[in-house]
C-alpha cells in the first residue's frame, strides 16, 4: 500500500493510491462472497457456482467494481490522512490501473483546505457607536402599543377614509366575462394597505356606505397569473360597512390596563431602558463585526470552489426553510421573481465568500491562539440552550450529541475568537 501526493494546484490536490495485487485479491474474495447469490449458473443452485466459474461467464472483471467500491473510503481516508490533507469536498476518483496480475492504481483529485497567511488581528481600531436614545423614539415605541390596543368602531354619517376598514362585496370583470378568483363577499379591507392591485383601494375613497363603485385598473406586468397580466379589469364594489381605528388614549389608564405599571411616566422609562440595551447590544455587534471584517481584510487566503458551493448549499437550504413560514418553497420563489436558481447562487456568491473566509480566518487564528472548547464548557452551554429555549437537557443532548458536538464547539470556538480580537483591540468610545 503506497499514497503518494502527484500534485497541488492552488487548493486542489491530485493523490494517487496503490493497493497490491495481494490485497486487492482479498477485496476481490470478499465481493465474490457477498455477491455470488445474485448469479444464476447452469448446473449450480443460485449462490453455490464457484468464483472461476461466474467470472468464465461473465468476465474477468465481475467482482472488480464491488471490491473498488469496499476499498475507496478505506484507502481515501488513509491517504489524506497519511499525506497530512484536509478535504473540503468530495473527491473525483479514476482507476487508472486493475487487473488480475497488477497493483491496483487509484487516483483522487479534491480541494483542500487553503493555506492562510494572517495579517494583523490584534490592535486593530475600531470607533465604537455612542449609546443614544432619543424622546421620540420612546414615544414611537408608546405610540406602537396604542395602535396594539386599537379599536375597531362602526362609522356613520361619513365616507370612506384612507386607514379604514371597509367590509365590501367585488365582483371582478375581463372585457364582459368574470374572471377566475375575481369575486368576493363580505371581504374585509384596510385601506391602504395595498392588499389590492395599485389603484383599486384609493378608488374606494369617498365612498358611502351602500353605494356601489366602479373601480378601474389595470394588472401588472408581472402578475403571476399570466391571463390577467398588464390586462385593464373592472370591480364592481359595494360597500357594506365602514370602519375606523380609535386609539385609547396615553395616560396612566392606559399604562395600568396594558402594561405591568401604574403610570405612564413608568411605562415610557421601561421603553427607555429597553431601547438603551438594545442600542448598547446593537453597538457591541458593531465593534465585534467590524473587528472581524479587518482581520479578514488582512488575510491572504484563496478559497477553493468546493468550499462555496457547499456555503452556497446551505444557504440555499436555510432561505428554503425560511420561506416555508410564509407558505412557499423555493421553486415558487423563483416563479414568483422571475429568477433561476443559478441566478440566485449568482446573487449569494459574495456572501457565500465572505462567510468561508471568515470562518477560515477565525479557524486559523484559533489554531495559533491555541483556543480549545472544553468539555466543561459544552456541558454549560448545552444547559444555557435548554434552559433559553425551554428544552429538556437530554433532548438538546441527543441533538447536538448528532455530530459529535462538532457544530456547537466550532461555534463556541468562533466566539472566543472574536473575544479575544475585541480583548486585543483599540475600542474608541
Amino acid at each position: 500500500m503506497s499514497y503518494q501526493l502527484l500534485n497541488k494546484e492552488n487548493n486542489k490536490v491530485k493523490i494517487e493510491v496503490v493497493v497490491s495485487n495481494a490485497e486487492f485479491a482479498e477485496y476481490v474474495e470478499k465481493a465474490y462472497l457477498k455477491t455470488r447469490s445474485k448469479f444464476n449458473i447452469q448446473g449450480f443452485r443460485k449462490g453455490k457456482a464457484p468464483r472461476k466459474v461466474i467470472e468464465m461467464n461473465y468476465g474477468e472483471g465481475v467482482f472488480y467494481d464491488e471490491a473498488i467500491n469496499a476499498i475507496l473510503p478505506i484507502e481515501y481516508d488513509k491517504a489524506v490522512t497519511e499525506l497530512g490533507l484536509t478535504p473540503v469536498d468530495r473527491p473525483e476518483v479514476d482507476v487508472v490501473e486493475v487487473g488480475k496480475d497488477v497493483d491496483l492504481k487509484i487516483t483522487f483529485e479534491v480541494d483542500v483546505r487553503p493555506e492562510v497567511i494572517l495579517g494583523e488581528y490584534k490592535g486593530l481600531e475600531v470607533k465604537k457607536p455612542a449609546v443614544e436614545v432619543k424622546e421620540e423614539d420612546v414615544e414611537m415605541e408608546l405610540q406602537k402599543m396604542q395602535e396594539m390596543n386599537a379599536r375597531m368602531v362602526v362609522v356613520e354619517g361619513r365616507n370612506v377614509e384612507d386607514g379604514d376598514i371597509v367590509t365590501i362585496d367585488y365582483k371582478g370583470f375581463l372585457g364582459e366575462e368574470p374572471f377566475e378568483g375575481g369575486t368576493a363577499e363580505n371581504h374585509a379591507l384596510t385601506i391602504g394597505s395595498n392588499e389590492f392591485i395599485p389603484g383599486f383601494e384609493e378608488q374606494l375613497i369617498g365612498a358611502e356606505i351602500g353605494s356601489d363603485v366602479k373601480v378601474e385598473v389595470s394588472f401588472p406586468e408581472d402578475y403571476h397569473a399570466e391571463n390577467l397580466a398588464g390586462q385593464a379589469v373592472v370591480f364592481e364594489v359595494k360597500i357594506h360597512e365602514i370602519k375606523a381605528k380609535e386609539l385609547p388614549e396615553l395616560d396612566d389608564d392606559f399604562a395600568m390596563d396594558s402594561s405591568e405599571f401604574d403610570t405612564l411616566e413608568e411605562l415610557k422609562e421601561s421603553f427607555r431602558k429597553k431601547l438603551e440595551e438594545e442600542s448598547a447590544k446593537s453597538a457591541e455587534n458593531f465593534v465585534k463585526n467590524s473587528i472581524v471584517d479587518q482581520a479578514v481584510a488582512n488575510v491572504e487566503v484563496e478559497i477553493p470552489n468546493g468550499m462555496i458551493e457547499s456555503e452556497l448549499e446551505f444557504m440555499l437550504k436555510d432561505m428554503e426553510y425560511q420561506l416555508q413560514y410564509s407558505g412557499f418553497n423555493l421553486e415558487q420563489y423563483l416563479s414568483i421573481t422571475g429568477t433561476t436558481l443559478e441566478d440566485l447562487k449568482e446573487q449569494m456568491k459574495e456572501d457565500a465568500i465572505n462567510r468561508v473566509k471568515t470562518l477560515i480566518v477565525l479557524e486559523k487564528i484559533a489554531e495559533i491562539e491555541k483556543i480549545e472548547i472544553t468539555e466543561e464548557e459544552l456541558k454549560a452551554e448545552i444547559a444555557v440552550i435548554s434552559e433559553t429555549q425551554n428544552t429538556p437537557l437530554e433532548e438538546v443532548e441527543k441533538i447536538y450529541s448528532r455530530d459529535d458536538y462538532s457544530y456547537l464547539r466550532e461555534s463556541l470556538t468562533s466566539k472566543k475568537v472574536v473575544d479575544l480580537l475585541v480583548e486585543n483591540a483599540k475600542i474608541v468610545e
